[in-house]
C-alpha cells in the first residue's frame, strides 16, 4: 500500500471531535496551562500501556510526530479513510484564568472554508454562564443563521455545571435551532477543569427538560459510562460518543468490549457515535478506525455478559450514518481510494 494511500473500507466515516488546537506557545507561560500539561504527562500511561505495538502497526514516523496544522489532519484522514472531520477548536480559557482562548471559531472557520468537502464548523461556546449567556446565544446564532454551523461543543469542566439552571435559556435556543450540541462527559481528564461539571448523571436534568435537543455525549462519560447509558436509555435524544476510548479497543480490548458492549445493550447501536479525539497526532486517528473496524466483543464476554455481537450494519451505523443523520448529511465517500 502507499505510505499515505487510505486505507481500503467502505465506511463512511465522521468524526465529531477532531480538534484544532493552535499555537500553544504563546500561552504557555500560565500556571494553569503548565497543569494541564503536567496531567497530560500522566494521561498518556493508560493510554498508551497494554499492546502498543499493535498500535503502532503501520504507523509511519509522521503520525507519532505532534504536528497542530490542518495539513496533518487532512493527511492522516486520507490515510486512514475518514471522510468528514467537525473542526473542534480548543478552548480552554480555564488554563489561562480566562484571559485567551487556545484556538478561536474564527481561526477554525478558515480552515473549514479552504476545505469545505472534508471538514465542517463545529464551533466551541465554552464557556457559556462565564462570559455571559446571552453572548454565548448570540454567538450561536451566528453561526447557525449566518455560516450554517449544524454542531456545537460546550465544555463544562471551565464553566459550570451542566444542569446549572442558569443555561436553561441557552439549551432553550439551542434546542430551537435544531442543532447538535456535543458535550464533554465524565472526568475532565485535565485540570484546572472541574469533573464535578461533567458528571454524566446532570444530563439527565437537561434531558428531560429540552427532549428535542440532539445531545452528543464525548467520552461515554468515562469512568461513569454505566450511568451515562441509564441517562441515554431512558431519553432518546441523548447519543454516546466513543470519543477518546476507541484505540482501547487494540491495547485494552476486554475494557472496551465492556465499554462498547454495555453501550450497545442499553442504548443500542442507533445512537452510538465513533470519534477520535484527534489532538496533533495522526496515529490517533489511524488507532480509532482501526480500533472499531476490526474489534469484536470477545465471545465468552458475550455468553456471560449477554453483550451483543458487532454486525458490520452496526460499524456502518457508528462510524457514520448516525451523525449523518443528526446534521441531514450524505454519507457519500469524501475519501479517493
Amino acid at each position: 500500500m502507499d505510505k499515505d494511500a487510505a486505507e481500503k473500507d467502505d465506511f463512511f466515516k465522521i468524526d465529531p471531535e477532531c480538534h484544532l488546537i493552535g499555537d500553544m506557545e504563546p500561552v504557555n507561560h500560565f500556571p494553569g496551562v503548565q497543569m494541564w500539561w503536567k496531567a497530560i504527562h500522566s494521561i498518556q500511561r493508560p493510554l498508551t500501556s497494554g499492546n502498543m505495538p499493535a498500535v503502532l502497526k503501520g504507523a509511519e514516523s509522521w503520525e507519532m510526530q505532534k504536528d497542530t496544522s490542518p495539513d496533518n489532519i487532512l493527511r492522516a484522514m486520507d490515510k486512514y479513510g475518514v471522510d468528514v472531520a467537525c473542526l473542534l477548536p480548543e478552548s480552554m480559557m480555564d488554563s489561562t484564568g480566562y484571559s485567551s482562548r487556545w484556538a478561536t471559531n474564527g481561526e477554525m472557520a478558515e480552515v473549514v472554508d479552504a476545505n469545505p468537502d472534508r471538514l465542517i464548523y463545529e464551533p466551541n461556546l465554552s464557556p457559556i454562564k462565564f462570559r455571559g449567556v446571552e453572548n454565548a446565544i448570540w454567538e450561536l446564532e451566528y453561526w447557525v443563521k449566518e455560516r450554517g454551523a449544524k454542531i456545537f461543543k460546550f465544555y463544562p469542566p471551565e464553566d459550570t455545571y451542566i444542569n446549572d439552571p442558569d443555561l436553561w435559556p441557552f439549551y432553550e435556543k439551542a434546542e430551537e435551532l435544531q442543532i447538535v450540541l456535543s458535550i464533554h462527559t465524565g472526568f475532565c481528564w485535565v485540570p484546572p477543569g472541574k469533573s464535578k461539571y461533567a458528571l454524566p448523571i446532570l444530563l439527565d436534568d437537561v434531558a428531560r427538560d429540552f427532549p428535542d435537543l440532539k445531545i452528543l455525549a464525548f467520552h461515554m462519560g468515562y469512568p461513569y459510562c454505566d450511568d451515562l447509558n441509564m441517562v441515554a436509555m431512558g431519553h432518546p435524544n441523548v447519543y454516546l460518543s466513543l470519543s477518546l476510548l476507541v484505540p482501547w479497543a487494540i491495547t485494552a480490548p476486554r475494557k472496551f468490549a465492556h465499554i462498547i458492549g454495555e453501550a450497545l445493550m442499553f442504548v443500542g447501536p442507533d445512537r452510538i457515535v465513533w470519534g477520535t479525539d484527534y489532538a496533533g497526532f495522526g496515529m490517533q486517528i489511524g488507532s480509532a478506525v482501526r480500533g472499531l473496524r476490526e474489534f469484536q466483543i470477545p465471545e465468552d464476554m458475550r455468553e456471560g455478559y449477554g453483550y451483543p455481537k458487532i454486525t458490520m450494519k452496526d460499524r456502518r451505523k457508528i462510524f457514520g450514518q448516525n451523525l449523518a443523520g443528526l446534521l441531514g448529511m450524505d454519507t457519500k465517500r469524501r475519501v479517493d481510494e
